[in-house]
This record gives structure tokens, C-alpha cells and sequence, in this order.
């Protein structure tokens, strides 16, 4: 029975979101931290696109699931490079609660003491279209 549910298991990749880390950090980093756990598939650091630095998350996808919540149990809220990381099983963005607007309606343009303050807007704000 035990070795039916290792071999079962070896059919699950499964992703790990990895929070905190240093904004140093890059792809290899995150991959020299798992490795020693198990076989990586791919890590991924997302990135800032302005500022073209990490945003101190990413994921990594690991091969076997056993290996994978070890690495879970082995690295969640260790220390690197003075800062605590936190790493858990991602959720599917379905999975997570959804963030609710105040309003779908566009927003109205302010009102105005004058026509002077109104001309200091940009033209799409002036509904001068």
C-alpha cells in the first residue's frame, strides 16, 4: 500500500510560492536553494517591469511531490540574507479570493471654481472628447 501511494505521488508536480526573498535575488538563487531537496522543473522570480528588479516573490515547480513539501517543510521561514522566506503550496488564481471594486462606473471629472483650473486638466479629464 505505502509503495502504491509513492508511486502515485511521482504523477504530481506540484508549484511552490516563495515570498520574502531578497530583491538581489535571481532564478539560480531560488534553484541552489531547492535543489538540494529534489529535481527543480522551473523557478521563476517575478520581476518588476519598470524597475526591472524582483518583486521578493516567485514560484518554482518541482518534479515529485513528496520532495516538494519537504522542501515546503525544510525552507519555510528560514533565514536568507536577513530576511525570514516564506514558502507554501501556490494556489490557482481561481482558488483566491477576487479583490471587489468600489465602482464600476467610470469616475466623474471634479468640478471646477472657474475655467482656468479646468484647462489646467489634461483633455481626457475635460471631456473634450
Amino acid at each position: 500500500m505505502d509503495l502504491l501511494i509513492i508511486l502515485h505521488s511521482k504523477f504530481y508536480i506540484m508549484d511552490i510560492y516563495v515570498g520574502s526573498i531578497p530583491f538581489k535575488w535571481k532564478d539560480k538563487n531560488l534553484l541552489e536553494l531547492f535543489s538540494p531537496y529534489g529535481e527543480v522543473n522551473e523557478v521563476k522570480i517575478v520581476i518588476d517591469k519598470i524597475t526591472r528588479q524582483n518583486k521578493g516573490f516567485g514560484f518554482v515547480t518541482m518534479e515529485d511531490d513528496l520532495q516538494a513539501k519537504a522542501a515546503i517543510f525544510g525552507l519555510n521561514n528560514s533565514e536568507h540574507e536577513g530576511r525570514n522566506i516564506v514558502v507554501n503550496q501556490s494556489l490557482p488564481k481561481s482558488s483566491l479570493p477576487s479583490k471587489q471594486r468600489q465602482s464600476t462606473t467610470k469616475s466623474k471629472a471634479p468640478d471646477f471654481k472657474s475655467a482656468k483650473h479646468k484647462k489646467a486638466l489634461p483633455p481626457w479629464l475635460r471631456k473634450e472628447y
